[in-house]
């Protein structure tokens, strides 16, 4: 825990109610069982004789102050004073939850500035239309519920992943339609930000009823559409656009209304299971010590990863600027 120990012996600092429960003592009083967490870590804490009457509730960010005491051979921690985090306090959400590296608005950046060197108008307007769009929720949205990038400004770090390998792909294979692809690869997951729902500290606590009944899919080829009505746009692209983000998952078992038909819409598909997978890997295999197998994954076939210790198991991306 990223705790300030003070001159008094206290410490403080911001943390989020990861559980929250008013229980009774044996007394008779009222106490709040709490789980504190950061990115650092949890600890379980008391608040004694509580009498704030419903004033605090899980996944809150607040100000505690109190000390450390072992219980039952653990560390607990004592709160002698807890505040709701205010506006006007000096904390960033990104010590508290786990968190892209490089933050969801530098990285929106790197993608408008690529997309505006676009020669192809059509792709050009399109994209940055959704993209300034939907700008705040896309700079720290988490691409994932429980997978791959799920943290503040995870959709943004998988989307300029795909981008980079897609740049890299399109050296080796001139035929390849750049523009095409990196318009894909931009837009394949923009609809997430409609499909989450999101709790206090901005990570995914599960699914709109229609992130459920549609996906994310199908609202994102309804935004690419949208797009080109309101731009006056009628072309062929718009609908090669619509077909690779809706067959980005491959396969109807991965909610894949159709398979990829050209070969722009497969390179993206493929791209888009390989950095999932690099990434899922990555965050197994550092989980245990170098010369150790994990548990297994169900993500990845239910398959356990060994952590041979050649290389740091620690996820980061080349993002090339």
């Amino acid at each position: 825990m990223n705790f300030k120990t003070l001159p008094n012996g206290l410490c403080d600092g911001f943390v989020i109610l990861k559980k929250c429960e008013e229980k009774n003592a044996k007394n008779g009083s009222v106490y709040l069982d709490l789980m504190l967490g950061d990115k650092d870590g949890e600890i379980s804490a008391k608040l004694w004789d509580y009498k704030g009457d419903g004033l605090f509730e899980a996944e809150m960010v607040v100000k505690v102050r109190g000390n450390i005491e072992q219980y039952n051979g653990k560390d607990q921690f004592r709160i002698m004073q807890m505040r709701p985090a205010s506006p006007s306090d000096d904390y960033n959400m990104a010590d508290l939850v786990p968190a892209s590296e490089v933050g969801g608005a530098q990285i929106f950046d790197m993608l408008i500035r690529r997309v505006n060197t676009f020669e192809d108008d059509d792709l050009k307007k399109i994209v940055l239309h959704i993209l300034n769009e939907k700008k705040e929720l896309l700079i720290n949205c988490p691409a994932a519920f429980r997978l791959h990038h799920a943290m503040l400004g995870g959709l943004m770090l998988h989307t300029i992943s795909i981008v980079r390998m897609a740049e890299e792909i399109c050296r080796i294979y001139p035929n390849i339609d750049k523009e095409l692809l990196l318009s894909g690869a931009i837009l394949h997951d923009v609809a997430k930000t409609w499909e989450f729902t999101f709790s206090q500290t901005g990570l995914v606590k599960g699914y709109s009823t229609e992130g459920e009944l549609i996906g994310h899919l199908v609202k994102g080829a309804f935004f690419v559409e949208q797009a080109a009505e309101q731009l006056g746009i009628k072309s062929e692209k718009t609908t090669l656009l619509q077909h690779m983000i809706l067959s980005h998952h491959g396969v109807p078992e991965f909610g894949s209304p159709v398979r990829p038909m050209f070969l722009e819409a497969h390179i993206l598909s493929a791209l888009d299971s390989l950095d999932a997978a690099i990434f899922e890997i990555n965050s197994a295999s550092n989980k245990v010590e170098a010369g150790k197998f994990s548990d297994r994954q169900w993500a990845l076939d239910n398959r356990k990863l060994y952590n041979h210790g050649l290389r740091s198991t620690e996820h980061k991306v080349n993002l090339g600027e």
